[in-house]
């Protein structure tokens, strides 16, 4: 004598074998198994975006080894590194010892640690200074207050 329950869990065991019958023969039919190795290459044009048609020869760019630059840029000796400039001097750390000084001139940001620095100085400071270049970037050198 078979119960409700049994028939329903019957039902879906063969509902479920089914299915399943269903899929392979969908896999079957639409198998992409076998196919070329031009169907299955995707390229990538000049802006970044998939595509399925190969690039143009003639717009390839020819890109010297020398060019190329992994890590961090090399800095380019600007301006005259022993001209006085003047700034202020917008962080400084006593305890660490350290700060920065934006250049009234060229608005650039620079390093400063207390060594070069010859007299007591905080923030929003107006002062004088020199840069001296580092394997970091410009770093400031006798640095004094100006008085105002």
């Amino acid at each position: 004598m078979e119960t409700f329950s049994k028939k329903e869990k019957e039902k879906a065991r063969q509902k479920k074998r089914k299915d399943k019958e269903e899929k392979r023969e969908d896999r079957k039919a639409n198998a992409t198994k076998g196919l070329g190795l031009d169907d299955m290459l995707a390229y990538v044009d000049e802006n970044g975006n998939i595509s399925s048609t190969p690039p143009d020869p003639r717009k390839k760019k020819r890109i010297d080894q020398e060019d190329i630059q992994i890590g961090v840029a090399k800095q380019q000796a600007g301006e005259p590194q022993d001209l006085v400039r003047q700034g202020v001097v917008t962080f400084f750390n006593d305890s660490k010892g350290y700060g920065f000084i934006r250049d009234l001139q060229s608005q650039e940001s620079i390093f400063v640690h207390i060594n070069g620095v010859k007299e007591p100085i905080g923030e929003q400071d107006k002062v004088t200074f020199t840069t001296e270049m580092t394997p970091k970037g410009p770093n400031a050198v006798d640095v004094k207050k100006l008085v105002a």
